[in-house]
């Protein structure tokens, strides 16, 4: 995008009463922003949702001087302007009628061909949820998935420090401006971050983070991602915001269940029992679900598993893998019967033996031994 173009859209982003939905019926039937700002009244007003009001705002000068020193304030800081028609624009948050206009990043991002998955949760995390969340994220890391969440304290941080820890690329979506980090203490995290992911945010440099631009900020969770994950949550919260706004976008929900007396688990028990979310117990969920193989094409030099040659399997793992070898292909429900295991255990023990390359999982909710 050109300067002059990049201005002209920050100015139409500073016209009060255009929002996202307003701004791309504009740009579609103008072809620009320079040229909405060009385009006679009388051409505007054929345009639904545009009216004689919005009409005479696009005549303010001021949004100019705005806009200008705006991008004066993007120059400074090398910062990333990701037009929602760009190819380096989240691909999925193309699709959501209300996505953002225009993005602001920082760092090392690269989207093209990724599994992206959210991360959200109560910042008020328990040891359980802890736990739950470093497993969940180790044993998804031979996928390479992106890891997205909000920055902010409890599971997002935590799911943003796991990543990095596996080296695996994670963003943070932030509800205000990349002129400032929102807490401060995770300020100590912004640098590496940005070496291996970094941050996007739809705000200005003068935005504040302020309570509503939070449920904002959600949207784009939710919508940049092919699933969104709830870790923990109280029966009221951000990350419920989060879940509902992934539903309406079709993305696949997945929330953690827990004991019906503790706090942070009523909001994920909410959304399994009300059909809001998959029931996610490991991450063998997820991949059958989303339908993720661990011999997809994985990049940026990560390894594809592939079988050993000589492959160390435990009792359990052993006795599945004779009954498949033995049988073929069989649908999970049917594996955990004939070999006298739970479904909730067996999915964890199938998961450790595509790790090892002995199995791979099919459509259908099949299994069969490699």
């Amino acid at each position: 995008m050109s300067e002059q173009e990049l201005i002209y859209l920050l100015a139409l982003l500073k016209i009060e009463g255009v929002g996202d939905i307003v701004a791309k019926k504009l740009l579609n039937h103008c072809g620009s922003a320079e040229a909405i700002f060009k385009t006679k009244a009388s051409q505007l007003a054929s345009i639904d949702g545009v009216g004689q009001v919005l009409i005479k705002k696009l005549k303010n000068k001021l949004v100019f001087e705005q806009a200008e020193s705006e991008y004066k304030f993007i120059v400074k800081n090398k910062i990333d302007t990701l037009f929602y028609k760009d190819e380096k624009y989240p691909d999925k948050l193309k699709h959501c009628i209300d996505g953002p206009i225009l993005l602001f990043s920082t760092g090392n991002i690269n989207l093209n061909n990724r599994k992206i998955i959210s991360i959200v949760g109560t910042r008020e995390i328990t040891s359980y949820g802890t736990e739950f969340c470093k497993k969940l994220i180790e044993d998804l890391a031979p996928l390479n998935p992106i890891i997205v969440s909000g920055f902010a304290y409890g599971v997002d941080i935590l799911a943003h420090k796991t990543a990095m820890d596996l080296n695996l690329q994670t963003i943070g979506v932030v509800a205000h401006g990349l002129n400032q980090i929102y807490p401060k203490v995770h300020k100590k995290y912004v640098s590496k971050m940005e070496e291996n992911g970094g941050f996007i945010t739809e705000f200005w440099s003068n935005s504040n983070p302020e309570k509503e631009n939070f449920v904002r900020r959600n949207r784009i969770v939710a919508g940049m991602s092919e699933a969104t994950i709830v870790i923990e949550s109280a029966e009221k919260g951000g990350s419920l915001i989060t879940a509902n706004l992934a539903n309406d976008y079709n993305r696949d929900v997945f929330a953690v269940p827990g004991r019906s007396s503790d706090k942070y688990s009523q909001g994920c028990n909410s959304l399994i029992k009300t059909q809001l979310a998959n029931l996610l117990t490991s991450a063998a969920d997820i991949m059958y679900i989303l339908n993720w193989e661990i011999e997809s094409d994985i990049k940026d030099n990560t390894k594809v598993i592939q079988k050993q040659l000589f492959v160390s399997l435990d009792a359990d793992e052993q006795k599945i893998y004779d009954y498949l070898q033995k049988n073929g292909k069989q649908i999970l429900d049917i594996v955990a019967l004939e070999c006298d295991f739970p479904v909730y255990k067996i999915s964890s023990i199938l998961l450790n033996m595509e790790l090892k390359g002995v199995v791979r999982p099919l459509p259908g909710k099949l299994f069969e031994a490699i």
